[in-house]
C-alpha cells in the first residue's frame, strides 16, 4: 500500500507545476488580462528590486567574510562549548549554529564538512541537517525584504527572528539528541 501511496504522490507532484501554470494562464484568460503583458511588467519589477537590494547583499557578504576571516568565530565556539557541552549541545555543531543566520551556503558549507567528518548517521551529522531545516537565515533575509522597500528602522524584527531562530536550533538539538543520541 505504501509503494501506491508513493506513485500517487509522485504523479501529483509531477503534474503540480503544469496545472498550476495552466490554471493562472486559463483564469487570466476568463479574466481577459494580458498574461504575457502583466508577467513581462513584473519582471521588470523583479530587476529593479533586485538592484536596489544589491548594495544590503554586498554588505552582508562582507561582514561574513570579516566574520569568518578574523577568526571570531572560533573564539566564540571556544567560549561557548564549556557551558553548552554540559547542556548536551555538541561543539562540533556550534558553527552551524552561529553562521546559519548569516549565511545559507555558509551553513551548507558547514554541513557539508561535518557530514563528510562525523558521517550522515551520526549524532552531529543528523543535528546539523535538523539544524539547516529548522533555522532561516535571518540576516539575508532581512536584507533582502526590507532592502527591497527600503525599511531603514527594523524595529523588534531582528530579535523576533533571532528567537526564532535560536528556537528552531534548540528544538533540532534536543530532538536529535532525544532520537540518535
Amino acid at each position: 500500500m505504501d509503494s501506491s501511496f508513493g506513485q500517487i504522490v509522485q504523479e501529483v507532484s509531477n503534474w503540480a507545476i503544469p496545472v498550476i501554470f495552466v490554471l493562472i494562464l486559463g483564469y487570466g484568460a476568463i479574466r481577459k488580462v494580458k498574461v504575457y503583458e502583466v508577467f513581462v511588467e513584473g519582471a521588470k519589477e523583479g530587476f529593479n528590486v533586485a538592484i536596489r537590494i544589491i548594495p544590503y547583499l554586498v554588505a552582508i557578504l562582507v561582514a561574513i567574510g570579516i566574520f569568518r576571516g578574523s577568526g571570531a568565530m572560533d573564539w566564540i565556539i571556544a567560549g561557548l562549548t564549556p557551558i553548552l557541552k554540559p547542556l548536551g549541545v555538541p561543539p562540533e555543531v556550534l558553527p552551524m549554529a552561529i553562521i546559519k543566520p548569516l549565511s545559507g551556503s555558509g551553513a551548507l558549507g558547514v554541513m557539508s564538512e561535518g557530514l563528510k567528518t562525523y558521517g550522515p548517521d551520526s549524532l552531529i551529522g543528523n543535528t546539523l541537517s535538523t539544524m539547516m531545516g529548522s533555522t532561516e537565515t535571518t540576516f539575508y533575509v532581512l536584507a533582502v525584504y526590507f532592502g527591497s522597500v527600503a525599511v531603514r528602522r527594523t524595529r523588534h524584527a531582528v530579535l523576533a527572528c533571532l528567537l526564532g531562530d535560536l528556537a528552531g536550533l534548540t528544538m533540532a538539538i534536543f530532538v536529535c539528541n532525544l532520537m540518535f543520541g
